[in-house]
């Protein structure tokens, strides 16, 4: 039976969501968008077909999980009016918003109980229409895209006649054979990959698309070209041609959808294939490193400020970051009509990341290496093919120097390119201004000719304001998100040049009848000198003279290149406090301290790995937390639990396998074998065979016997997370029940790697509550049948 947990919690998980908002690039409306409420068991019991990577409802064939919208309101810009979008469909579950180029429509589909369906706004008279006779297959997602004429859509619809689904027989033919000729093929561990020739007819059946061209206009449809795997299919700026990726056979028993051999060709607008760009084979032989890449081109796209131009990169050290060389990728461009050699546009010397186009004279490129941690930003000119110019180079862990990301603005043809002044000299950067005060979003003018930046604006205390976008850069007009610790986030315009604020929302606050939550940002030291920071949370209306409290501790590891870097502080004590489902500050409502986004950094410089000195560096880290606690009187060292979720489970059970730091455990949808993920895992790139003694002493299993603390261990039935297989969990308990340890393992149908069924929720929550009650908040007299009381800091 599921159970609820006590009412305070409760009602902070019904609590409603805040609307999600959207600007149209003209900046003359907000679309505010009404979130569907948590789903009930029932919503994740419908048929899922778990193929290639992908999870998906057959009855829709679109993604079986999925937060639906449900209602729509514009409101117009700078004075406010709001119009309720009429026509919707009963009981929407909408989903892919789209603005039209010229901002005059919006699109959407709309999930049915038996198909996807496409409806299209009138902006003007603030009304829905469906579009009739389309179904779209959105199991890639992404289903349509808006042509530049603001009047045609480019969708992928499930392909017509196609009968019904096959009937897989469950009588096997013969047994499922997989075979390796000597060829080196490591791969990470993967959720529901393909398993045999019926999951493969399975995927032919649902993951075929039919391009179609839909002409709002004329009221018609035209397909294009022939059905495929298609996974994307992107128009040209000027609408006149199309960019098509298909997945093709052989499929893949041990790799998803992403590593299949791939197609890329260029389609005309009457579905004639104009060139075919690549074939790439099954990846299956790619190292082991992260930033291992295949061979040969990939990562085609269009050039978003020229009418029809596709990119691409290819590797120059055969895709392994670890082959020495100076130049890593080069960048290609081809343009229409695609008869001529392919021209080189730029080298670089370290892995491709991303491009943002500009103008005829700029682009900005971002390169990275795994290794260190190093990126780069370049200047790059597009017409004359100079060496690029290194803007920034700095370590992507260096979360204070970060400049930010550049602002973009839609054109014409409703792609979105670097937002400049007239003579392409300036550039705009919106950051989030990380800083040992914590993070203050700013504004940042850059001239490209002389470097100088100058700040327009920062967020300020005692709030947290974020740049949502920038609605004109002359006047220096935003739309931003404003918040503070008591005051729940709304939007507001702001004109930096008049100093003006006018607020555009009034969202109420969702946890009123709770009262003012404290929170407060701690800093301290663990032994090494590494600095850390914590969020501490306590109950409405503490009093000091109360004394210390039971506490709840969540953390997550992070991996380190610099020490300097793992002492940053991360987040802002202005932000309003919004508690998801995986939160801990449920708990402040039933009397207990919490420490939450606990920092847990593990460190290794130069030569050495992290994960070299993992124990060590975990339990240094939480005494750190637990002592500095006790420092301000409010954490009673001797009932302190931790908890996390995922890569927190991972270390929850390490903390108890190599410390007697707390009274108990909670560990949601962990791994805790590493030898079950023998090729890398979340930060590590050495495999088992490379590193066995870390890997050894990183798994909690191995030391399941030395677990003397009380553990509760969740984990979702249908857990889709990479690693995290609930087999993990299952073993895990096996192990600790076989050695005596007090343990709770509790399976949760139907949930994934994060859960999201309301009945889910709160059983968890129950759960947990009812475990800190029984072993945290008034554990067992010492010499009873469960552990005594631990000693703060000692390790095993």
């Amino acid at each position: 039976m599921y159970q609820q947990p006590p009412k305070a919690i409760t009602d902070m998980v019904d609590a409603a969501v805040l609307p999600r908002v959207s600007v149209a690039s003209n900046g003359q409306w907000l679309l505010m968008m009404s979130v569907q409420e948590m789903p009930g068991i029932a919503e994740l019991a419908q048929p899922e077909l778990r193929l290639a990577g992908l999870r998906l409802n057959p009855r829709t064939n679109g993604p079986s999980r999925t937060t639906y919208l449900t209602d729509l309101r514009l409101r117009r810009l700078p004075d406010g009016r709001e119009l309720p979008v009429q026509g919707l469909p009963a009981k929407a579950r909408i989903s892919e918003v789209t603005w039209s180029p010229d901002n005059t429509k919006v699109a959407f589909t709309h999930t049915t109980a038996n198909h996807i369906e496409l409806w299209v706004v009138d902006v003007a008279s603030a009304s829905a229409r469906l579009m009739p006779n389309l179904f779209l297959n959105s199991v890639f997602g992404s289903s349509f895209q808006w042509l530049p004429d603001s009047h045609t859509l480019l969708a992928r619809a499930i392909v017509g006649g196609r009968g019904e689904a096959p009937v897989i027989n469950p009588v096997p033919m013969g047994p499922i054979v997989q075979e390796n000729a000597g060829k080196k093929a490591a791969a990470r561990t993967y959720q529901d990959l393909l398993r045999s020739p019926g999951d493969e007819k399975l995927f032919d059946y649902y993951a075929a698309a039919q391009l179609v061209k839909v002409d709002l206009q004329l009221g018609r449809m035209q397909p294009l070209g022939d059905p495929g795997i298609i996974q994307s299919a992107v128009a040209s700026p000027n609408g006149q041609f199309v960019l098509v990726k298909s997945r093709q056979r052989p499929y893949s028993y041990t790799l998803p959808v992403s590593s299949f051999p791939e197609q890329v060709k260029v389609l005309s607008l009457e579905g004639l294939v104009v060139k075919v760009l690549a074939e790439s084979p099954l990846a299956d032989n790619l190292p082991t490193s992260f930033d291992a890449v295949p061979t040969g081109a990939r990562e085609h796209g269009w050039r978003d400020d020229v009418p029809a131009t596709v990119y691409w990169v290819e590797a120059q050290d055969g895709g392994n970051p670890k082959a020495p060389t100076a130049i890593r990728e080069k960048l290609f461009t081809l343009a229409s009509p695609f008869e001529n050699a392919p021209q080189e546009l730029a080298a670089l010397p370290l892995r491709f990341r991303s491009i943002s186009w500009g103008t005829a004279t700029l682009a900005l490129v971002e390169g990275y290496r795994w290794s260190d941690r190093k990126e780069m930003t370049w200047l790059l000119n597009p017409t004359t093919k100079a060496t690029p110019a290194v803007l920034f180079s700095r370590s992507s862990q260096d979360t204070y120097s970060d400049p930010g990301t550049p602002f973009e603005v839609r054109n014409a043809a409703g792609r979105y390119v670097l937002a400049t002044d007239a003579k392409s000299e300036k550039l705009y950067f919106v950051g989030a201004g990380a800083s040992a005060q914590g993070e203050r979003p700013f504004v940042d003018e850059l001239d490209v000719k002389t470097r100088k930046t100058e700040r327009w604006w920062q967020s300020a205390a005692p709030y947290y304001e974020v740049p949502v976008t920038i609605l004109d850069v002359a006047r220096r007009e935003l739309l931003t998100r404003r918040e503070s610790a008591q005051e729940n986030p709304n939007y507001f315009l702001r004109e930096v040049r008049k100093q003006k604020l006018t607020a555009l929302t009034r969202f109420a606050n969702p946890y009123a009848a709770l009262g003012p939550l404290t929170k407060q940002v701690l800093k301290y030291q663990r032994a090494d000198g590494v600095e850390l920071t914590a969020n501490l949370y306590l109950p409405p209306n503490y009093a000091k003279e109360t004394g210390p409290l039971p506490t709840l501790m969540e953390a997550y590891p992070v991996e380190f290149k610099d020490r300097k870097n793992a002492g940053q502080v991360k987040g802002s004590p202005y932000a309003f406090t919004r508690v998801s489902w995986g939160s801990p500050i449920f708990w402040v409502t039933q009397g207990y301290a919490v420490l939450q986004a606990t920092s847990i950094p593990i460190v290794g410089e130069g030569t050495q790995e992290p994960n070299d000195t993992y124990t060590e560096q975990l339990v240094a880290s939480a005494k750190a937390a637990i002592d500095e606690g006790a420092r301000l009187g409010v954490v009673d060292p001797k009932r302190v639990a931790v908890m996390g979720h995922s890569y927190g489970a991972f270390m929850t059970a390490n903390l108890l396998a190599h410390s007697t730091l707390f009274r108990a455990g909670i560990a949601r949808s962990g791994a805790y074998n590493r030898t079950l993920t023998p090729f890398g895992f979340q930060a590590e790139e050495r495999t088992y065979w490379e590193a066995p003694a870390v890997y050894n002493q990183m798994s909690p299993f191995a030391f399941a016997n030395q677990i003397k603390a009380p553990l509760l261990l969740i984990h979702g039935e249908a857990d889709n997370n990479s690693g995290t297989f609930p087999l993990q969990t299952e073993r895990f308990y096996s192990a600790l029940k076989g050695h005596g340890a007090t343990a709770r393992y509790v399976v949760l149908p139907f949930e994934a790697h994060g859960y999201a069924a309301r009945e889910s929720i709160l059983h968890m929550l129950w759960e947990m509550n009812t475990w800190l009650n029984q072993y945290v908040k008034s554990p067992p007299a010492l010499g009873a049948a469960t552990p005594p009381a631990p000693k703060q800091g000692s390790t095993n």
